[in-house]
């Protein structure tokens, strides 16, 4: 019998409110505590059927339906640290195992992986390479015999320290398109040529993103995760819903804050009436209430069209940027209306604020999404300018999609 899964989502609710907010304190510190608090969470979460929620069956996990899954995404959001207590942080990893990896690593990594036992970490981003154009990438693996050999060097590898092993982005091919020329290959953490250079603080947050560098790294080619030439194609498939995800935590994040904004504005006077009644305050509200429901509309609208078999590759370009400039602008106002205590470490607004403004930046740029969405955009209306029947402009629209998928596997 299926789970009532709007009961799961309040329970959700409940765990991330009682369990996870008293403990933010301790889990942000990093340390030995840090961990022992974190382990417990991950216990109770799963002795009350909440851990791995979105992780299908097959593989150890609860199995909830993708649009159920991306509601609970929104209440996961409203802590940064419910993502590990409640198992959802490794759904995209376990997905590339179950869909790629060898059998070898399926069956070494990924029932512990499910079960929060081990972490995973992914390597595509480099110190010297724009990130907006990844087709630059210069990390290279090279085929010796029964070996990959690869060198290079990598940073905002997140959980890099506790991961058991690292999906790497490769340049492997030297002769074909630039989107075919990379490979994912799976890199344990424990190889003598995986080395630490150091962690990088974000807007002084320790927040274990590490570069690495990959001075000769020997793995058997079976570590090699799909196709030779498919890496950028494996990196779609498994960034295309996880912005989906992302988007939904950012309106958690969101609504945490707009929640302590107008408790403050009732609970805080200044001449002798409260915030509430200033009509400055007022628009506050009213903006960060209209970006929050806009942004929730436009992200559910691109979950509907991925679940029902769309790329949606519009609407998830425009989702990443109105998304996370919502989240700024919320938390923004919500840190204006509490004065210096929003600076400070008394309310999570502070740490909230440098995560949000993390996001327009990770994941693609916003300068990167608005000239992919633009450009697609213009493409149906030149092919409308034409002179052309009807049938014929359908013939090309069909045409122009095929090509651009066939592009995208190429990717």
């Amino acid at each position: 019998m299926e789970r009532n899964w709007k009961e799961v989502r309040s329970e959700v609710k409940r765990f991330v409110e009682e369990e996870v907010y008293p403990a933010e304190s301790i889990l942000h510190k990093g340390d030995d505590d840090s961990k022992s608090k974190l382990s417990e969470l991950m216990q109770k979460a799963k002795d009350n059927s909440l851990w791995a929620l979105g992780h299908p069956k097959d593989i150890g996990g609860e199995g909830m339906p993708f649009m159920e899954y991306v509601y609970i995404n929104e209440v996961v959001g409203r802590s940064s640290s419910a993502m590990v207590a409640l198992g959802t942080h490794s759904l995209q990893d376990s997905i590339m195992l179950r869909e790629f990896a060898p059998q070898k690593w399926r069956d070494e990594y990924l029932e512990p992986l499910v079960q929060g036992e081990i972490f995973p970490s992914f390597a595509m981003t480099e110190p010297d390479i724009s990130s907006s154009d990844p087709t630059q990438l210069q990390t290279t693996a090279t085929l010796e015999g029964d070996e990959w050999v690869i060198n290079g060097t990598k940073w905002f590898t997140t959980g890099a320290a506790r991961a058991a092993y690292t999906t790497v982005m490769c340049r492997t091919e030297l002769d074909v398109p630039s989107h075919g020329a990379f490979s994912m290959i799976i890199v344990p953490t424990d190889n003598p040529g995986y080395k630490i250079v150091r962690e990088t603080p974000v807007l002084g947050i320790n927040g274990g993103h590490y570069e690495v560098n990959y001075d000769n790294v020997r793995v058997p080619k079976e570590n090699l995760l799909g196709p030779r030439g498919q890496g950028f194609l494996i990196a779609q498939r498994r960034l295309g819903p996880g912005r989906i995800f992302l988007c939904m935590r950012w309106l958690g994040q969101a609504q945490r804050a707009f929640d302590l904004m107008c408790e403050r504005l009732h609970s805080r006077e200044t001449f002798g009436t409260p915030l509430a009644d200033k009509q400055l305050l007022q628009k506050f509200v009213f903006d960060s209430a209209c970006e929050i429901q806009a942004s929730r509309h436009l992200t559910l609208d691109a979950a509907k069209r991925i679940d029902q078999g769309d790329d949606a590759r519009i609407e998830i370009g425009m989702i990443k940027v109105v998304g996370a400039e919502m989240v700024h602008n919320v938390i923004d106002r919500a840190i204006q209306v509490h004065g210096a205590k929003g600076l400070t470490d008394d309310t999570p607004l502070s740490l909230m604020y440098r995560h949000a403004r993390e996001a327009r930046i990770y994941d693609g740029p916003d300068e990167v999404h608005v000239q992919s969405v633009a450009r697609r955009i213009l493409k149906n209306y030149q092919i409308k300018s034409l002179n052309l029947s009807d049938s014929q402009r359908i013939y090309l629209l069909v045409l122009q999609n095929n090509i651009h998928t066939k592009k995208e596997h190429n990717r």
